[in-house]
């Protein structure tokens, strides 16, 4: 340890050792800073003992509560008594011991045979057993300054000489009698014997009392631990060691004490000269503590009367100022509690208790006015009204407190009131003008209403007040004041300095109840107030339950939810499927549900479908929210009651009968092991031929037979099954068997190009033959090499002629013709080939100039040649659209040049194409002609030099319109 800091902060202090003053300027090791005493470079004979702090100012002196330095000291030497080891040590060093066996690391194992005692640091051996020889060492560990201290090896050596016979315990280790234990410490107390054989420990209290759950035994019981140790565990407590040869018995008592602890103090206390003053402190603790009062740090002397902790002053002077303290000790502790006493003496004054420089009163009123000036002692006080001095009279009240009291005050009342106070140091006054006001009245209060949720009103609170009044409005909503920056999304007020009124917007249910205007004034305070009924639709019904169901129909109950104001005038029942989209209305018996009833029967429901049901409940004000959804029940099952629609087919391939449905949907197949049941039968046949299919979601059925011949007429129907029966068939409806493919192809099949790219495809009507021919189907490719270029044209009627279009330029294709009918397509014919032409230029006429002389537009531009690949230009055509009517007209010419009539009232956008045997070319840059650009001439496709300012802004308005 090379310094102790001791810390108490006050404004001024000293330290002192023994009782003797260190002053440290001049002791190097010692000096105090910020109330701490440092000590450097410890020593052990000049630093020890009972420190104490005093700290003082100017008001007075007080002590620490004292503190003790010790040192640890280190071992002195080990004393031999046979095998057990005996630590000598100087107090108040703590230790720890242990034993080793032989050598380090082995150390005794302590059990019901071998204990170490903690306190004399022994070690015992109740039985010594041949594996007990050796040497052993004690090891004393110092827990404050952590040296360890080892003892010489002892040999433990067995004698030969006879043999150890049993014996009773003997108690070698017990606790003294008695044991002083301290308020929640921990207590333990060691008892071991020796004995053949070994002896087995308990413990007991001699009162009987159990131990309670916190006492715990250790070492085989040698060790009882009683830890937070309180007065009920004082007493007498035993150790028995026993064994099959006897038992013997320690006893010891454990005695409480308790440092004192303060119940009652005293408190700082500023009393006027003369005053008697009164301190008590009291403080428990065992023993009991003595008490005893000091003044500025000494003991108390002169006119103090002390009793137990009671001390008392009579008539007090400016000497009985200071700082006291109580000081409560007994033999195991010493306790301080401070407290200041001020003794004043001064003249009055009001400097913290003025008069209002103007005091307000109402008509009629009572008011009351306190004079209660500083001074010590108290002051006597009078009153005046301007300069005369009031005495007391029917409406005027004098108290000796100084307090003045006016009843029903008048306007002749109003004057300057001045309080005087006087003691033996002197005089003060002070001064204020009482102001006489007319009442407050309420002019326009708040009425009770009623509203419906997400409505807006205005509560009304307006006044009449005297001028001279300050006035301010609140409002309480059921009892507690609204904030209006904090709850601004409802509440607002309106209205001017007389007017408090109270704008609630978009009201909802939790804005219904009392409403009070609260209006402040200087003299007094009014109110009024208003109850609002909030009215919604209804709350959601609850508790939702199926209480029987069938096949079509379920019995539902619901407790009722809120009726929000308007009582609930009708039930209305939605139910969902996982087959519906959402909720859906149903059907009830009774069909209008009445507020007042709690059930209903739902009807029409579909068997063997889960069903969740709500309700919903509706007043006067409309519609609520709907109830929770009641637990899934599923309908009984029944046979099915509805039979497959939309029943028909046909087509199919040779000896095949197709007959089609639409599936019933799930939720009306009404249980499980759905199916289709099949009837058909050739027209005029009486007998039906049945199948059944076991598969719900099937939509087909195809009978194959050879007998059956082609497109001939069957009746046929389609019903439903499941496994409570069989239900309705549909409807008989007449369909035809398959029929064969077409025999014949198609004769004298042709083929022309009609541009670059489109076909056309020509030939004759099959006819002499018994199959039914629906259209023709034309099938083309680019040749024979390549079936991924396959395209496939088909057309119905008696058709002989169709257009291929989309087809590649130049490219020579193949083509074959088929009829087909409901069996598919027939024999095609020989293929044939027609090669589609060269593809049109690709480039649009160039350098189109025009001009525009009344309405005559004339237009030049410079031919289109084509190249090896494209095809030759024949002409050109020109493009006319009138904007006004949205009309295009073409106009066609085998020049280069074009004249139109254009009409003057009308805008007009102009195109020019090459035309050739592949088709039309790419068309030229629009020209825009407004109605306002007669006269003008203008150009194209990049050549502007002649085109007019004018020519040149209308293109460019016509470029946004277009």
């Amino acid at each position: 340890i090379k310094s102790i800091s001791l810390l108490i902060v006050f404004a001024f202090f000293r330290w002192s050792l023994n009782g003797t003053l260190i002053d440290p300027g001049h002791d190097y090791r010692r000096r105090v800073s910020g109330g701490s005493l440092i000590i450097s470079n410890l020593d052990k004979d000049q630093d020890s003992g009972v420190y104490q702090c005093t700290a003082f100012n100017t008001r007075g002196s007080i002590l620490s509560r004292r503190a003790s330095l010790q040192f640890a000291c280190q071992l002195l030497y080990f004393s031999t008594i046979n095998l057990i080891k005996v630590p000598l040590l100087i107090f108040p060093a703590e230790l720890t011991f242990a034993w080793i066996f032989n050598q380090y690391p082995y150390f005794v194992q302590q059990d019901s045979r071998r204990f170490i005692s903690q306190e004399t640091g022994s070690l015992y051996i109740a039985k010594v057993e041949p594996s007990d020889v050796g040497n052993y060492t004690c090891v004393v560990n110092n827990t404050i300054t952590r040296e360890k201290a080892l003892s010489s090896p002892t040999p433990l050596v067995l004698r030969n000489d006879g043999v150890m016979g049993e014996y009773e315990p003997k108690i070698e280790v017990h606790f003294p009698d008695p044991v002083p234990a301290a308020k929640e410490s921990m207590v333990k107390l060691e008892c071991f014997a020796l004995g053949n054989p070994v002896p087995e420990i308990s413990w007991r209290r001699t009162s009987g009392v159990p131990f309670p759950s916190k006492v715990k035994m250790k070492n085989s019981n040698a060790v009882l631990e009683i830890p937070n140790f309180q007065q009920d565990d004082s007493g007498t407590y035993e150790c028995i060691a026993e064994n099959r040869r006897g038992k013997n018995v320690a006893r010891g008592r454990i005695s409480f004490h308790a440092k004192p602890h303060w119940i009652q103090t005293m408190t700082d206390s500023a009393l006027s000269i003369e005053e008697n003053l009164f301190w008590e402190c009291k403080a428990s603790g065992k023993p009991k503590p003595s008490y005893s009062w000091l003044k500025n740090g000494e003991q108390v002397m002169g006119r103090v009367q002390i009793e137990n902790g009671a001390l008392s002053i009579t008539a007090l002077n400016l000497s009985d100022s200071g700082m006291y303290q109580c000081v409560a000790e007994n033999k195991h502790g010493t306790i301080y509690y401070s407290a200041q006493l001020m003794v004043l003496a001064s003249a009055p004054h009001f400097s913290k208790t003025p008069l209002k420089t103007v005091l307000k009163a109402r008509l009629g009123s009572e008011v009351t006015l306190e004079c209660k000036p500083e001074a010590s002692p108290p002051a006597i006080s009078l009153w005046k009204k301007g300069n005369e001095i009031l005495q007391r009279s029917e409406r005027l009240s004098l108290f000796s407190n100084g307090t003045l009291q006016i009843a029903n005050v008048t306007k002749r009342d109003a004057a300057i009131y001045t309080c005087v106070a006087k003691n033996q140091f002197g005089s003060a006054s002070t001064s204020g003008r009482l102001i006489i006001t007319e009442p407050t009245r309420l002019t326009v209060r708040p009425t009770n209403m009623e509203i419906i949720v997400g409505e807006s009103i205005v509560l009304p609170c307006q006044i009449a007040s005297d001028p001279a009044l300050d006035v301010t409005f609140s409002w309480a909503f059921n009892g507690q004041l609204i904030d209006f920056r904090r709850d601004g999304d409802h509440y607002e007020r309106v209205g001017g300095s007389l007017s408090g009124d109270l704008m609630i917007r978009n009201i909802q249910l939790n804005h219904g109840g009392k409403y009070v205007c609260v209006i402040d004034t200087d003299v007094e305070s009014l109110s009024t107030s208003a109850i609002l009924v909030v009215k919604a639709p209804p709350g959601p019904p609850d508790k939702v339950t199926v209480e029987e169901i069938t096949d079509s129909t379920a019995q539902l109950s619901w407790t009722p939810g809120r009726d929000n104001g308007s009582p609930i005038t009708g039930y209305s029942v939605q139910a969902r499927t996982p087959f519906t989209v959402g909720w859906q209305a149903m059907d009830t018996v009774p069909e209008a549900v009445t507020g007042n009833m709690l059930t209903a029967t739902v009807v029409g429901l579909n068997a063997w479908v889960e069903y969740e049901f709500r309700v919903v409940a509706r007043n006067a004000i409309g519609l609520g929210e709907p109830s929770p959804s009641s637990a899934k029940t599923r309908t009984e099952d029944t046979i099915p009651d509805t039979a497959p629609t939309d029943v028909g087919g046909g087509g199919g391939t040779k000896s095949e009968l197709v007959i089609t449905w639409e599936p019933v949907p799930e939720e009306l197949q009404n249980g499980d092991g759905f199916g289709y049941i099949i009837a058909f039968r050739p027209a005029g046949v009486v007998t039906w031929t049945r199948a059944v299919i076991s598969t719900p979601g099937v939509s087909r059925y195809v009978f194959r037979n050879d007998t059956i011949p082609p497109f001939s007429p069957f009746d046929i129907k389609v019903g439903a099954y499941n496994n409570r029966g069989e239900g309705p068939f549909s409807t008989i409806t007449t369909v035809y068997s398959a029929e064969d493919v077409p025999s014949v192809p198609p004769k004298r099949v042709r083929a022309r190009s009609l541009s670059a790219t489109q076909i056309e495809v020509m030939w004759e009507a099959v006819s002499d033959m018994p199959e039914r021919v629906l259209g023709y189907e034309v099938v083309y490719w680019e040749d024979d090499t390549k079936p991924d270029t396959i395209g496939k044209v088909r057309i119905t009627g008696n058709y002989t002629l169709v257009n291929i279009t989309g087809l590649k330029a130049n490219t020579a294709f193949y083509l074959s013709v088929a009829a087909f009918n409901t069996a598919g397509p027939g024999p095609q014919s020989a293929p044939i080939n027609c090669t589609t032409k060269k593809p049109p230029p690709d480039r649009a006429p160039l350098n189109i100039q025009w001009t525009m002389i009344g309405s005559t537009l004339t237009l030049h531009w410079d031919p289109v040649v084509a190249t090896e690949t494209e095809s030759k230009v024949t002409g050109y055509s020109v493009v006319v659209k009138k904007h006004r009517y949205n009309e295009i007209n073409t106009i066609f010419t085998n020049k280069t040049k074009a004249e139109l009539t254009l009409s003057a009232s009308d805008n007009y956008l102009i195109q020019i194409k090459a035309l050739s045997e592949g088709g039309e070319g790419v068309g030229s840059e629009p020209i825009h002609i407004h109605k306002l650009s007669m006269g003008a001439r203008g150009s194209g496709a990049g050549h502007l030099s002649r085109v007019s300012l004018s020519a040149l802004l209308i293109r460019s308005l016509f470029c946004s319109l277009w």
